[in-house]
């Protein structure tokens, strides 16, 4: 008699790794939009500097209480490179200059300046880090770029645009990318909490100059305000940044800056749900050609089922 071999069930760790990287990316593309409605709020009475400061600091403690409950303590020695480049690039430099940026110039012309960062990161992560530029990357994130400048176009005020401004959002994109791409090879020695508490303490550190705009602009800002910067840093700071990193170490910075194109889409949801601003035609138009984009720069997953990718945020 001839028996059939029962299959043996999926490793349970392939089967985790589906659905875990997608639901970290879609956790960080959702926060990082919800942000933009939270910096609203807050950044009409902090300054952009006190504002960073008083996010990070909340960050901080945050990520530092988790840490000490999980007993991970010190990343090795090897990921401090990138601990401290991410650091003072993305978290320090890039939320001090985009705060200060959009209090130049209008979101509109913010999101179309910041939207060069994906560009930019899958850039760098070819020429640095050896990353690929498959053909379909490169369509979707020229896709979702133009969905991006139909949105900032579509929200753009009538006033003039200063070249300050203009030049500060630059500056936030460059330094955006360049954050993501010198944190990708740290998370090889080290783990997402480890990369993400340190880079946010170090953001933290190099803000400190802030601190006394931040004591007296506390003493005179809505109770409304604060919350929303407490809100920035546990969420949109301590968690987001967190399966940001969990996510990037399990794919390319290039199909991860991608991923981001999804948070102009889902700004322009928020600000119709929870601000009542109605988005006009033009406005849904771009966001679709955001999320379309998106789409197509993930498909490379089908030929590559073996490759714990991220999918796009909805």
């Amino acid at each position: 008699m001839t028996t059939t071999p029962p299959v043996s069930p999926a490793p349970p760790t392939a089967s985790r790794r589906d659905w875990r990287a997608p639901a970290a990316a879609c956790t960080t593309v959702i926060l990082w939009a919800s942000a933009f409605v939270s910096i609203r709020s807050a950044g009409e009475a902090y300054s952009p500097g006190a504002l960073a400061l008083g996010r990070l600091l909340a960050g901080t403690l945050t990520l530092g209480a988790i840490l000490l409950v999980r007993r991970e303590g010190l990343p090795s020695r090897a990921a401090w490179p990138g601990v401290i480049g991410s650091g003072l690039l993305w978290f320090g430099l890039y939320m001090v200059v985009l705060n200060w940026g959009e209090q130049q110039v209008d979101a509109g012309t913010a999101a179309m300046i910041v939207n060069v960062g994906p560009i930019l990161m899958a850039l760098l992560g070819a020429r640095l880090l050896g990353e690929g530029l498959p053909r379909r990357l490169l369509t979707g994130m020229a896709v979702s770029f133009a969905g991006a400048v139909v949105v900032g176009l579509s929200m753009s005020g009538h006033g003039g645009s200063s070249v300050l401004g203009v030049l500060l959002c630059l500056l936030a994109a460059l330094s955006y990318a360049g954050g993501v791409v010198i944190q990708k090879p740290a998370l090889r020695h080290g783990s997402p909490l480890q990369i993400t508490t340190f880079g946010c303490l170090i953001g933290t550190v190099a803000c400190l100059p802030f601190t006394g705009a931040l004591v007296s602009e506390a003493a005179d800002a809505p109770l409304s305000a604060t919350l929303n910067m407490v809100y920035l840093g546990v969420f949109p700071t301590a968690l987001a940044f967190t399966t940001w990193a969990y996510a990037l170490a399990r794919t390319t910075a290039g199909r991860m800056g991608a991923t981001t194109y999804a948070v102009p889409a889902l700004v322009v949801l928020m600000s119709w749900l929870l601000l009542d601003e109605v988005p006009a035609l033009l406005t849904v138009a771009g966001g679709l050609l955001c999320l379309a984009g998106v789409a197509v720069s993930r498909t490379r997953a089908r030929r590559a089922r073996g490759e714990a990718e991220p999918a796009a945020a909805a």
